[in-house]
């Protein structure tokens, strides 16, 4: 197996179609195209939809939204119409999907206490679209034999099989999450990235510490559901406190900016 891993990788960095770099410089393999990627993004978040009870709760779902838009309004591709759902569950989680795509369950505003805290977290999955971790993670699956029938359905035509591969490859931090969860790097960049982007949306970056403070009391040592395969609390909220110098300028030039206060629903 190991060798045979090796050979598809020299194969498909021979094709001319693997070899990237992302946005903090690591190398990734990405197969597939953004439109391909996309897509797959679409369908799982479709298939989200039906099978998760959707909130109704007017002012929650606005004070989410709020949220997303203010930091989706900082992104460099302003193209993307993103589409945010609030999904009603105790689940402590959230993401984003290719395409344009946000999910938050209601279990989550739980434990983040304000919209600085709530930006931390979106701020996180949405890097790791602008990342292409979904893609990364789809390459690897493919590669290593377990994403061949999720490839033949991405890039055929009709229904799509094996609907809980893709959203397990997409990374969805679901029960099929675990089959194929982002990496340890791939989380770090996403905390390197997301708090970056906080900052420029207004958010308080001081507060990124706090959210994970908070997610570190859930669910003792393991925490939630979000948190399974990533970086250790202590690593992350190190990393996070090394980044303060350097986001904080982001975070007092975007203050006066801001049109748009979010204030949590009661």
């Amino acid at each position: 197996m190991k060798s045979l891993f090796i050979l598809l990788i020299s194969v498909f960095i021979a094709s001319g179609c693997a070899t990237h770099q992302s946005p903090t410089g690591r190398g990734q393999v990405l197969l597939f195209s953004s439109q391909e990627i996309n897509q797959m993004g679409e369908q799982s978040f479709a298939q989200m939809k039906q099978q998760e009870k959707i909130s109704r709760d007017k002012k929650l779902v606005s004070y989410v939204d709020c949220v997303a838009k203010r930091v989706t309004a900082v992104l460099p591709d302003q193209s993307v119409n993103w589409e945010v759902v609030v999904f009603d569950s105790q689940q402590v989680n959230a993401f984003a999907l290719p395409g344009g795509y946000i999910g938050v369950y209601t279990g989550l505003l739980k434990v983040a206490e304000n919209a600085d805290q709530l930006a931390t977290v979106i701020g996180h999955e949405v890097a790791h679209v602008l990342a292409n971790h979904s893609n990364e993670q789809v390459s690897r699956a493919q590669m290593t034999g377990m994403g061949m029938q999720l490839a033949d359905a991405a890039l055929g035509a009709g229904g799509v099989s094996n609907k809980d591969l893709y959203m397990a490859a997409l990374g969805l931090g679901t029960q099929v999450g675990f089959i194929l969860p982002y990496g340890r790097e791939q989380e770090s960049e996403a905390d390197v990235m997301g708090v970056e982007l906080m900052a420029r949306a207004g958010f308080d970056p001081n507060q990124s510490m706090q959210l994970w403070l908070n997610m570190a009391k859930q669910g003792g040592d393991q925490g939630p559901e979000l948190l399974s395969t990533h970086p250790s609390h202590s690593h992350r909220i190190n990393d996070l406190t090394k980044m303060q110098a350097q986001v904080m300028p982001l975070y007092q030039a975007s203050k006066g900016k801001v049109q748009n206060s979010c204030q949590k629903a009661k």
